[in-house]
């Protein structure tokens, strides 16, 4: 199993045996259902599981749920038989954005307190405005990103041991032997390579075959651009068009959106595109980055709204699209390419799975 720093945050949440609700926001194929999963079946003798968008596309059991008592009624049509105390109970409400009205009666299964919840979802902050009673107090809201670089080399065999030394060292402003430094620059190449979507990481382990790799890259990056439908259906191609801008950007010299690039029209301003750039921020698929005019504190009091740059929200998509299988131009640091944007994107990653 990967190693994911979450999970201890979604054990430590749930044995306060709290009423609140821990709701797990995050991009796609980041691995919120799986970690949840491993957590629930660990902790919970009775650990009930149901996805909204399945339901959606099935049963629409959930689709009119109003009242606590309702929701009660069709859980036990699903898993009846493990509805038992809340101490060992736990229920898994996972793609809980496929039916807005749910977020709102979270606070009523909160209040009620008859069993655990856990819920997950993406695009949350989106459905969160656009539902009519935010349950504020009830929930607690925490974004899970792709494996940031401890995670990845934690994978890749690093122990407790070695990451000690290496904080310590740091911590004490050491450099470490040519060996060691070696050796974590090339984990550091490969997570540029590789990035830290769960899919390709597997798929890196068991083959060690970067073609394979690329290709799980490219169909995530691709099943993000489609996903917009599913939300946006008027919108999908703008948002399809920015997306796909992302990566030529980074390579410009500015690296920052420019506005008549998007529908190659004349007038256009970032007030015509804020729906758009919602949508992939609040999917978690691309990470915001905005100028600031006077950096003093607080910086949102001089952050310009309209300069903003756009980062892919893992560093392993970026590297495909910009180098597909040439792995020396990364692997050697060749000096001839200018990885600038490379780098810039993986810190930008690095700072948002640090809560920055």
């Amino acid at each position: 199993m990967l190693y994911r720093k979450i999970a201890s945050v979604i054990e430590n949440h749930l044995s306060l045996k709290t009423n609140k609700i821990l709701l797990i926001d995050g991009a796609r194929q980041v691995g919120k259902t799986f970690i949840i999963r491993h957590v629930g079946k660990k902790m919970y003798d009775n650990f009930i599981e149901i996805n909204m968008i399945e339901d959606r596309l099935q049963n629409q059991l959930f689709k009119n749920v109003k009242t606590v008592e309702d929701f009660y009624l069709q859980v036990s049509m699903l898993a009846g038989s493990q509805m038992k105390e809340k101490e060992n109970t736990l229920i898994f409400i996972d793609e809980i954005q496929a039916y807005p009205h749910l977020l709102t009666l979270l606070r009523f299964l909160s209040q009620d307190d008859k069993f655990t919840y856990i819920a997950s979802g993406s695009l949350l902050d989106v459905t969160l405005s656009n539902t009519s009673s935010i349950p504020m107090g009830s929930i607690r809201k925490i974004r899970m990103c792709p494996l940031d670089f401890e995670e990845f080399i934690r994978v890749l065999g690093l122990n407790d041991l070695a990451l000690s030394i290496l904080e310590n060292k740091f911590n004490h402003l050491e450099t470490l032997d040519e060996t060691m430094h070696d050796k974590m620059m090339d984990l550091f190449r490969k997570y540029l390579l590789v990035g830290g979507l769960p899919d390709v990481i597997n798929t890196y382990l068991e083959t060690k075959n970067i073609q394979a790799v690329r290709e799980v890259q490219n169909e995530i990056y691709e099943y993000y651009k489609s996903d917009a439908s599913k939300y946006d259906t008027e919108n999908k191609l703008k948002i399809s068009r920015i997306y796909d801008l992302i990566p030529s950007n980074m390579e410009n010299k500015k690296k920052r959106v420019v506005i008549q690039n998007i529908e190659n029209k004349r007038g256009k301003t970032f007030q015509n595109y804020i729906d758009e750039f919602d949508y992939l921020i609040s999917a978690g698929i691309a990470l915001p980055g905005q100028a600031i005019a006077n950096p003093v504190f607080p910086f949102i009091a001089s952050c310009g709204k309209n300069l903003l740059k756009l980062y892919l929200n893992d560093i392993g998509l970026l590297t495909a699209i910009l180098y597909g299988n040439n792995i020396r131009t990364i692997l050697d640091d060749e000096k001839s390419i200018n990885l600038g944007a490379v780098y810039e994107s993986v810190v930008a990653s690095e700072l948002i799975a640090h809560g920055y």
